[in-house]
């Protein structure tokens, strides 16, 4: 893993509030901001390997979102958001690529929480801080996934079309395309999966080269957020600490972690 940005996530969610606190609470100025950060790294020099694969992952994923655009209107879009890495890259991606977009934004855009039935008071609060920042209009739902989206185009009729976050290393993501349409008794609308090909330390280098805020529990060795009962710090980045009169176990970051098949070891299911 190349070295990158050294900021916390504790740091850079003080910086997130600044942001919602200062120019950068409406959508227009916030997408703007978003997309010549974007168009910055876009344009550099990849310093690495790694940095070149995350800018090509960088332009797929705009051009997915840009046909999507193109096939909805804003009104028929929303935006499945649980805090977690990857839908968060998924956030930033689509926000910036707003900016380029002939048309009057919305005060917020449509979006959707799928709450785990035991939370982790960390996830709520990253949501609750970054859906504020990045200007969501947040619906959430403590139910089981499949009947709170069914409740939640009942209730948002108008929607025809969710980004999800899904990559295809996740459950049930092998054989998923760009633009899928649910099936198996779900709730009929088209899931579109703008970072589906992105691998692990991509998303990590993403974040990190971008210093998007993220939720604390990163840095605390968890690689794959879920509820407090089945997910747990990854194993894989164990480590012991020596003193002079006692080790400890502590659990290095999330994006230490390089390998995807190791991604979801601290999940129990």
């Amino acid at each position: 893993m190349e070295e990158l940005g050294k900021a916390s996530a504790g740091g850079q969610l003080e910086s997130m509030k600044s942001a919602v606190n200062g120019n950068y609470n409406d959508l227009q100025s916030k997408s703007t901001e978003l997309s010549q950060r974007l168009l910055s790294f876009l344009n550099s020099e990849p310093a690495t390997d790694q940095s070149r694969s995350v800018q090509k992952q960088v332009r797929i994923s705009l051009g997915v979102i840009e046909e999507a655009l193109d096939r909805y209107s804003l009104d028929e879009l929303s935006i499945s958001y649980n805090g977690g890495k990857d839908c968060l890259v998924l956030l930033i991606l689509f926000l910036a690529a707003l900016a380029s977009r002939p048309i009057e934004l919305p005060a917020k855009i449509q979006s959707v929480y799928i709450v785990s039935r035991f939370p982790f008071i960390e996830i709520d609060t990253f949501v609750n801080e970054s859906s504020e920042a990045y200007c969501l209009d947040l619906e959430r739902y403590a139910k089981p996934m499949k009947v709170a989206f069914g409740d939640y185009i009942k209730e948002k009729p108008n929607v025809k079309a969710i980004f999800v976050g899904t990559r295809r290393t996740d459950p049930h993501g092998e054989n998923l395309t760009f633009f899928d349409r649910t099936d198996h008794g779900w709730p009929d609308f088209i899931r579109i999966h703008p970072v589906i090909d992105w691998h692990y330390a991509e998303i990590w280098t993403f974040i990190r080269h971008l210093q998007i805020p993220y939720c604390q529990l990163y840095d605390l060795g968890y690689t794959s957020l879920g509820g407090t009962l089945d997910t747990h710090p990854n194993p894989a980045l164990r480590s012991k600490v020596e003193s002079s009169q006692e080790s400890s176990i502590v659990f290095r970051p999330a994006y230490e972690l390089v390998e995807d098949w190791e991604e979801r070891l601290g999940r129990d299911r």
